[in-house]
């Protein structure tokens, strides 16, 4: 008995190890990506004449008086490139966005931009059906998805467009498939003294960003944020959600494109799966951050935010769901403490405090790598204060979504079904988005 108890702890240490090894990989992986691909961002391409380019509309939907909602459209109407419009939609002519609206498009005589007041019901989900009539109208085949919260800089679209459009003089060489979408890391700004901010802060822009970064430098299987997404609505039209490649596609376009998405309530990574697993295409990171304005969070609106996504994640992974615990510092320096005590005698009272010194030190490079600068030493404090909020409360947040199937989002609540799809069961408190 006594042998066959030595030999499970044994097993189960060694397992332990293996696994912290291979998370740290993975964290390592996303912060040398990181400082490879945004710390020498390459110049936008020369100006080239409209002819020549490739159209592209951008789409907002927009709801209400997003955080710094003026600057973020701003962003759209400043881009570095020659050939685009602007399609600006709101689903009613009451909502608070429309007077921003029309001061930019005032400011911006020169700019093709316009306000679509109207949405189409396709769905539960009120971003797809906000969005459904400027998909429809748009002029150009590229489609370029930016949320209301997120501001973007000048060069961002050309260098998007250079990645979609596949090689070039700069780049010869050419993927083993195309790159249908791409996409970008989403890096938080917040001016708000709101401890939740703070922390949804401190997630986003060190651990999210790792392993967003990371997944996607493996890149084994679509993994996309739909902050900031371009793709061709000429591929969205063959898409119908089901995640399956199917040779012989009926031609009929009854339940495919846009619309076929608003049974998701995260369209965003259900159109990324479409995209890879229908249409056996690939998806590319910009060397390009998006700037996401956080507005006033509480401590409980992150962890409902946190749980609502965790939530939705499980009934599209849910193996990846359940291991997700393993994957946070907090519960993979438990196991690995009693790990290496048992197969080398390390102290767990020295383990780890080098663990969490050295997690916290790749978390600031990934903080550096995207802000294009180290975190000021007057902000390490208030920093370092919500990361370790961030970590402890990773399992809590955790155990509290795993056993429940309804979120709120917009003030709306849902109840999730299998495979990603959602029902309306009726109006919930006010959800941040």
């Amino acid at each position: 008995m006594a042998e066959r108890y030595y030999n499970l702890q044994l097993g189960l240490s060694l397992i332990g190890t293996i696994w912290y090894g291979i998370i740290w990989s993975i964290g390592l992986l996303g912060c040398w990506t990181a400082r490879k691909r945004y710390r020498s961002r390459p110049p936008p391409l020369p100006s080239a004449p409209p002819s020549s380019t490739p159209g592209v509309s951008i789409l907002r939907p927009l709801k209400g008086l997003d955080t710094n909602l003026f600057e973020n459209l701003k962003s759209s109407f400043r881009q570095d490139y020659p050939n685009f419009e602007i399609l600006l939609s709101v689903a009613d002519d009451r909502d608070e966005a429309l007077p921003v609206v029309r001061e930019l498009i005032s400011q911006y005589p020169n700019v093709n931009a316009r306000v679509i007041i109207g949405d189409e019901d396709v769905g539960v989900n009120p971003k797809v059906n906000n969005l459904m009539r400027p998909y429809n109208e748009a002029a150009h085949d590229i489609l370029w998805v930016l949320d209301s919260n997120i501001a973007v800089a000048p060069g961002t679209l050309t260098r998007a467009i250079g990645i979609l459009s596949g090689p070039s003089p700069s780049n010869p060489i050419p993927p083993r498939r195309r790159i249908a979408l791409v996409h970008h890391v989403p890096f938080a700004i917040s001016n708000q003294v709101s401890f939740g901010a703070q922390v949804e802060e401190a997630f986003l822009n060190t651990n999210h960003a790792k392993m967003y970064i990371a997944i996607n430098a493996v890149a084994v299987d679509s993994c996309v944020v739909g902050k900031s997404n371009l793709f061709r609505r000429s591929d969205l039209e063959r898409l119908d959600g089901s995640l399956v490649r199917q040779k012989n596609r009926e031609n009929s376009r009854q339940g495919r494109g846009l619309a076929a998405f608003g049974r998701f309530i995260a369209e965003d990574n259900m159109i990324g799966l479409a995209l890879w697993h229908e249409l056996d295409v690939r998806h590319s990171l910009s060397c390009d951050v998006v700037y996401n304005a956080l507005g006033d969070m509480s401590l409980t609106d992150y962890v409902w935010r946190r749980v609502r996504w965790i939530r939705v994640r499980k009934y599209m992974s849910l193996l990846v769901t359940f291991l997700e615990p393993f994957t946070e510092s907090v519960m993979l320096s438990a196991v690995t403490a009693m790990s290496v005590r048992f197969l080398i005698g390390v102290p767990i009272r020295l383990f780890l405090p080098v663990h969490f010194f050295l997690w916290v030190m790749v978390d600031l490079d990934v903080y550096a790598s995207l802000a294009g600068h180290s975190l000021p030493v007057a902000k390490w404090g208030h920093f370092l204060v919500a990361w370790a909020v961030r970590e402890l409360l990773a399992f809590p947040i955790w155990v509290l979504a795993v056993v429940g199937n309804e979120v709120e989002w917009r003030g709306r609540r849902y109840r999730l079904l299998r495979d990603g799809e959602v029902e309306r069961i009726g109006r919930g408190r006010s959800a941040v988005l």
